[in-house]
């Protein structure tokens, strides 16, 4: 499914795979979100994005150096866990040029 570089001017750019247009509240939040300095490459709105709370249900906001748990939108049967996992942090380094 091909995707849509939103024309709205914000530090990271905003891709969507939604299959509608964003009403003005949407577009506003996905600026709001794809202005946060953690925001890592881009923000992606899936095909059911619609209004959330702080965040649009739909979106994946990948982060650096970051963890923002209230970005599920608050939708109903939306969730997530804090769970101990072996894994350890590991910084992000560009390869050099």
């Amino acid at each position: 499914m091909p995707y849509e570089k939103l024309e709205i001017t914000t530090p990271a750019p905003v891709l969507s795979w939604a299959n509608h247009s964003l009403g003005p509240e949407e577009t506003k939040m996905a600026k709001n979100v794809a202005s946060l300095p953690f925001v890592f490459k881009h923000v992606a709105l899936m095909p059911d994005v619609h209004l959330g709370k702080g965040a649009l249900v739909g979106s994946v906001i990948a982060t650096k150096e970051a963890i923002i748990p209230a970005a599920v939108g608050v939708d109903i049967g939306c969730g997530m866990s804090a769970i101990k996992t072996s894994f350890t942090a590991m910084v992000y380094k560009p390869l050099p040029s």
